[in-house]
């Protein structure tokens, strides 16, 4: 029973690598050049698996760029949450978030699959979804951290958490679009910092 059940967790773990192994090359493959520029057989390539193996995880492309998307958007969050649940003053720890998330916004992976890309493969609505479930509800709890501090005015947290929403995304996609992301972050950042201090009690 235990060589079964050994047999067993080392073919799981060969599962789950092989599973990583896919979507970290697809993430490589699909920042570098695009969900149309990339074909499956260079996936399975650089991932150094079948093209069997693949379709053992994934029903298809699109499969696997969902997969990828989910990779690279958990691993912001992840990022984004050790910056916002840090000890501190409530608002510069919102504005280190907000720094943070702009930088985040200047990284090839994310601009290219999360801004660029998503949208286009997953089309409007999903994508949407998708980033209300991973992004939404840190940006949410932000908000409420500001208001329970006293730092901005008590008005609907769900109200103002979707305004700043619309106003970072439309940043996001401004600094992908920009001919120099780096200067257009900082214009970003200018900005909607500007927006919460309006909000900020006086």
């Amino acid at each position: 029973m235990r060589y079964v059940s050994a047999v067993r967790t080392r073919r799981a773990e060969y599962s789950e690598s092989t599973r990583q192994a896919l979507v970290d090359s697809a993430v490589d493959l699909f920042t570098k050049r695009g969900y149309a520029g990339t074909s499956l057989d260079e996936v399975v390539k650089r991932a150094r698996v079948t093209k069997g193996a693949l379709y053992h995880h994934f029903s298809g492309k699109q499969a696997l760029f969902e997969a990828a998307f989910a990779q690279v958007e958990t691993q912001s969050i992840e990022s984004l949450t050790a910056v916002i649940t840090g000890e501190g003053d409530p608002w510069e720890i919102a504005v280190a978030g907000l720094r943070a998330y702009v930088r985040k916004c200047l990284d090839p992976e994310y601009q290219r699959i999360i801004v660029h890309e998503a949208p286009v493969v997953m089309g409007w609505e999903r994508w949407r979804e998708a980033e209300e479930h991973f992004s939404f509800g840190l940006l949410r709890a932000a908000v409420q951290l500001l208001v329970d501090a006293g730092e901005i005015e008590d008005l609907p947290v769900e109200i103002m958490a979707r305004l700043l929403f619309g106003a970072l995304s439309a940043g996001a996609s401004t600094i992908a679009s920009s001919s120099d992301p780096k200067r257009t972050g900082r214009e970003v950042e200018r900005a909607i910092l500007r927006v919460l201090e309006g909000l900020r009690k006086k």
